[in-house]
């Protein structure tokens, strides 16, 4: 596929809208005319930006779906997403309204999910490191925390760039995932991450180059950070849980359990008995030192076991394939659509 999708391709496009009045015009300009819905989701945007859409663009891919509340990009998003398949989409892109991802690089990011390649794309603007200059430079330092947080909690350890908004997947696929459950606010890109996971679902990264102008971007990445921090930590211990007990039981699942205990009971043990020998000045027994000792290398070994197989493990054989598309869906509306 060059520039347009197959002609049995239906392609449908999700713009969560949230102060973008300024932007939106030119991004939906560039939409190429093989997409044929436009969902634009007014999340209780406070200059009308759906208003605003509704009243200035005559395009009848265009549909403006509006929140009572805000519910977040999250929310916005699922909102679209449903939408698109209510009308059958084969593949659902969502962008942002603010002009920073260009319409233009849609058939990038379709192309290697109609070939078959992969059952979701999303950008990367760290994919070429001439591309990331373009970034100002708290959003590569907050970016690269993140994207290493994520590798842990999403189990996609060849991706980069977790929070990119850029992204398309397979409606059989989308189908699949608890949008009810998914986070609505920033953490939304990686949370869905790790639900496609759960599916074994393959991704692949998009290289993008992001223009970044006068629009100001409502991520605080200094406020994030520790609140990813716990959220990526739940998911990580989730997708164990998933992946190596609940689906699957093999030998990593093991080292699961004994690398961190063993790494865990070793430093705690050996902080205590050297706490202890200082405050009464003896010296501690050489069993002593070697069990905390055994117990932190075997631990560091196991631990660092189970992650090597885990990077293995991450899902590269797309699942969109061999899936029906008559799956039952297991979303539910949210009552402020």
């Amino acid at each position: 596929m060059a520039d347009d999708a197959p002609s049995h391709a239906t392609l449908a496009v999700v713009i969560p809208c949230f102060r973008e009045r300024a932007h939106i015009g030119k991004v939906l300009a560039a939409i190429p005319a093989t997409v044929a819905f436009i969902y634009c989701v007014d999340d209780a945007c406070p200059d009308g930006t759906g208003a605003y859409i509704k009243e200035n663009f005559a395009d009848p891919r265009i549909r403006v779906l509006f929140h009572k509340k805000n519910m977040g990009v999250g929310g916005a998003t699922v909102t679209g997403y449903r939408a698109a398949l209510e009308d059958c989409a084969d593949v659902v892109i969502k962008l942002d309204g603010d002009g920073q991802m260009n319409p233009a690089l849609i058939p990038q990011f379709v192309e290697p999910i109609l070939e078959g390649k992969a059952d979701y794309t999303k950008g990367n603007r760290f994919y070429n490191l001439e591309f990331a200059r373009s970034m100002p430079l708290v959003r590569q330092l907050g970016n690269a925390a993140l994207s290493f947080l994520s590798k842990f909690s999403t189990g996609y350890w060849r991706l980069f760039d977790p929070n990119n908004g850029y992204t398309a997947i397979h409606s059989k696929v989308l189908r699949l995932v608890p949008l009810e459950k998914l986070s609505r606010g920033f953490f939304f890109e990686p949370d869905l991450l790790f639900r496609l996971n759960t599916l074994r679902a393959a991704v692949m990264d998009i290289p993008l180059v992001a223009t970044y102008g006068s629009e100001k971007s409502s991520l605080n990445v200094s406020h994030i950070v520790p609140i990813f921090l716990v959220r990526h930590s739940v998911n990580f211990l989730k997708r164990i849980l998933y992946n190596y007990f609940l689906r699957d039981f093999s030998v990593a699942s093991i080292e699961w359990v004994f690398g961190p205990s063993l790494l865990a009971f070793g430093l705690i043990f050996g902080l205590f008995k050297w706490h202890q020998s200082a405050e009464l000045g003896v010296s501690a027994t050489a069993g002593t030192v070697m069990l905390a000792a055994l117990s932190v290398i075997a631990g560091l070994q196991l631990t660092l076991s189970a992650l090597s197989f885990d990077v293995d493990r991450q899902p590269s054989r797309p699942v969109h394939p061999l899936l029906r598309g008559d799956e039952p869906r297991i979303t539910k509306p949210d009552a402020a659509d």
